[in-house]
């Protein structure tokens, strides 16, 4: 089946707009995993804008699903990955100063640097995704790095769903099967959302995993975090991953 992972960056963005612990984003964590999600994914960034480092390391000791820290792989992140040793690493090339990640990795142009990274979390028994588009070509290259996984980057599905989702879908559906063909693992991750994500998962061969944040604790203000979690995982409970040799 395919994974839920919550995103709960944006309970921290929540608690520093005032200070405070309130809310508690280990208590919010934790209601995620007793309501169903299969893990919890933080993005931790420089400025701690949202999820501080000392969130990961309480969040480490308390979860009991699986954990995935994204991010831009720079100094400070890689010292933190090698502490907590999540379950997975997600590497995503965001700059600083961006609200949010807009684009994956351009795998070609970076192949070595992601080739290094890719054995060196995996010395630490991590799971390693890398953050990309659709291009084939960079599909390719993350291949050549080692990498486990590829996260697809979905933004571009989610603008163009309403117009036709069929031709937004399209280009998705050619990149998991050429993952798949070159030994890599499916994620997705961006904008998906109760409107667009049933489509995606009835349509994307080997998905393995969804991380969803913004989407999902919005709809939890109107629906509560509970059912929430509920409807999203409803959204992927009918639709299987094909047998496949892919473990972890």
């Amino acid at each position: 089946m395919t994974k839920l992972s919550v995103n709960i960056n944006k309970i921290a963005t929540l608690r520093n707009a005032r200070g405070g612990n309130v809310p508690n984003v280990l208590q919010v964590a934790l209601d995620c995993e007793k309501f169903g999600a299969d893990g919890i994914t933080v993005h931790p960034r420089p400025d701690e804008r949202h999820i501080r480092y000392s969130d990961v390391f309480d969040l480490k000791k308390n979860i009991t699903t699986e954990f995935n820290i994204e991010g831009n792989p720079e100094g400070k992140f890689i010292e933190l990955v090698e502490k907590i040793v999540p379950n997975q690493v997600t590497l995503v090339p965001d700059s600083h100063d961006v609200i949010t990640s807009n684009a994956g990795w351009d795998c070609v142009e970076n192949m070595q640097y992601l080739t290094d990274l890719v054995k060196h979390f995996q010395g630490f028994g991590i799971r390693v995704s890398i953050f990309v588009g659709t291009e084939l070509e960079n599909i390719a290259a993350a291949a050549k790095t080692g990498a486990n996984r590829i996260e697809l980057y979905t933004e571009p599905y989610a603008a163009n769903y309403e117009k036709n989702r069929q031709q937004a879908i399209s280009d998705f559906v050619k990149a998991a099967n050429f993952a798949a063909e070159n030994g890599l693992q499916v994620n997705a991750g961006h904008d998906l959302s109760l409107t667009n994500l049933a489509f995606f998962a009835k349509n994307i061969p080997f998905l393995s995993e969804v991380s969803i944040g913004h989407a999902l604790i919005s709809d939890a203000l109107y629906l509560g975090l509970e059912k929430t979690i509920f409807e999203y995982k409803k959204q992927l409970t009918d639709f299987k991953i094909p047998n496949s040799k892919f473990q972890n």
